[in-house]
């Protein structure tokens, strides 16, 4: 059993296995796989129970079998696959981008911006911006030249960090929820969300990634170097939009375009509407303050673009045949997401987390203590994949000791946003969290080349950020 286990610097080696791999091998499955299987064997070294050893039923199939991942079946890979299918059999997302192309888009700089203020759009959460920019954009910037490894930083890099920097949309609430009684004057879910909303000025990572992107999307970003610059030149060079022995983990659409049905005239209700659907029922009840409904929002639109594609005369084979396409092209995106699950799974039952917070806290200077809440959340969700699990375990922990060593509010906001930061940063670069997979995804655009490229440039917003916390310190609390 797991409570037999003793966190260690073992707890950190599936997840260092699996980032060391994916990096050497620029192959995300067989490096996920050898992560589960190190944990198997890590689990086994402590228990000495054969039952640990086997990966697939100690982690695998409770991890695949979980409502966590079912939805990911169901919105990302099913609802969202059939509805690019659908949309790909009426021609309604290239009608879109060109409809769009013409009245926004001349250039490269206005389509990589076209892309920036999609994804500020749809702002509801990392993965629903990731895919909802990147599968809508893709078209506009192709046509003007613009890398898959440019537009992927784009749209990853306003995925969670503007989630958290825009909050009209679930994690207010989830934080919120988080924090309560953790001290005395967070009583209550309210008392964490109005936390969250007062924090905003000081998540200094979401702030500055946000900016950043805005500014390389026109250009005019000052530390731009290494493979996103080489990709940049490259594309703009007339090269290839991926770079060489690159396997990005989705279909070109242009490929498919010969799957148009004959004789349908698309317009761009076909789009619209669905895309209504969507945001209606996930923003407006999120508004309302009845909580997030992603789920049915994806469900609703699926539906409705097949019925208004048979209203508007398509053959009922031809909308099913959509559906079916979208969502076979989806197949190798489902087995990456199981696994990347399953080794957050490994994570939880080895303490990774609980391990990496507790070589850190102890002791700790006021001054210091946002930039290192960081660094800490940025390596515990680089190395999990997740933001949201890393507020879990760092939240109830890093808001006592913020107040315990000053308690001032101004102060008690530094770390609370420094924590936010941190966190989306290590979600929005891990090559093993959904929303790095998904930006991939969408964009068209090989895994491990969209890791290479934005790291250095989220990492520069992410050293800016800590440094802009530690100023806030002296210039505010100090």
């Amino acid at each position: 059993m797991i409570e037999s286990f003793e966190p260690s610097w073992l707890s950190l080696l599936p997840a260092l296995v699996t980032i060391g791999l994916a990096f050497l091998m620029r192959q995300v499955v067989p490096a996920l796989f050898l992560g589960i299987v190190t944990g198997s064997v890590v689990l086994y070294a402590s228990t000495s129970n054969l039952d640990d050893l086997n990966f697939v039923s100690r982690f695998l199939i409770p991890s695949i079998g979980t409502t966590g991942y079912a939805k990911i079946l169901l919105i990302y890979l099913w609802c969202l696959g059939g509805l690019i299918g659908v949309w790909d059999r009426m021609g309604a997302t290239r009608h879109f981008a060109e409809w769009a192309g013409r009245r926004f888009a001349r250039d490269r700089s206005s389509a990589l911006l076209t892309a920036w203020l999609l994804g500020v759009v749809f702002h509801q959460g990392g993965t629903v911006s990731t895919v909802l920019t990147g599968s809508t954009v893709k078209p506009i910037t192709d046509r003007h030249r613009v890398s898959h490894e440019e537009l992927s930083y784009v749209v990853d890099s306003t995925s969670s960090p503007i989630a958290t920097v825009v909050p009209f949309n679930a994690w207010p609430a989830y934080v919120g929820g988080l924090v309560v009684g953790v001290i005395p004057s967070i009583g209550s879910e309210a008392d964490g969300v109005a936390l969250f909303m007062a924090s905003i000025p000081f998540n200094f990572y979401g702030l500055i990634a946000v900016s950043s992107t805005f500014l390389f999307s026109i250009g005019r970003l000052p530390f731009v170097f290494g493979r996103m610059k080489a990709a940049r030149d490259r594309a703009y060079a007339g090269g290839p939009l991926d770079a060489p022995d690159s396997q990005p983990m989705l279909i070109d659409a242009g490929e498919l375009t010969g799957q148009r049905v004959t004789g349908y005239a698309p317009a761009l209700a076909d789009f619209l509407i669905p895309l209504a659907v969507l945001l209606s029922i996930s923003v407006v009840p999120v508004a309302l303050g009845w909580g997030g409904r992603v789920s049915e929002a994806f469900v609703a639109a699926l539906l409705s673009a097949m019925v208004i594609a048979a209203l508007r005369g398509m053959p009922i084979e031809d909308v099913i045949g959509g559906f079916v396409e979208g969502c076979s092209r989806m197949t190798i995106g489902a087995i990456v997401l199981g696994l990347a699950v399953t080794v957050g799974a490994v994570a939880k039952e080895l303490h990774t987390a609980d391990y990496i917070v507790s070589v850190v806290a102890g002791g700790l200077p006021m001054l210091v203590l946002p930039a290192l809440l960081t660094l800490l959340c940025m390596g515990i969700a680089f190395a999990t994949g997740t933001s949201w699990g890393t507020y879990a375990v760092v939240m109830p922990l890093a808001l006592p000791l913020a107040w315990t060593l000053v308690p001032d509010p101004t102060f008690l906001k530094i770390c609370f946003g420094a924590v936010i930061g941190g966190a989306a940063f290590g979600d929005q670069c891990s090559p093993i969290s959904d929303t790095t997979i998904l930006s991939s995804m969408f964009t068209g655009c090989d895994l491990m080349d969209h890791v290479r490229t934005q790291l250095p440039l989220a990492f520069v917003s992410a050293s800016l950020g800590v440094v802009a916390s530690t100023l806030a310190v002296l210039l505010l609390v100090a």
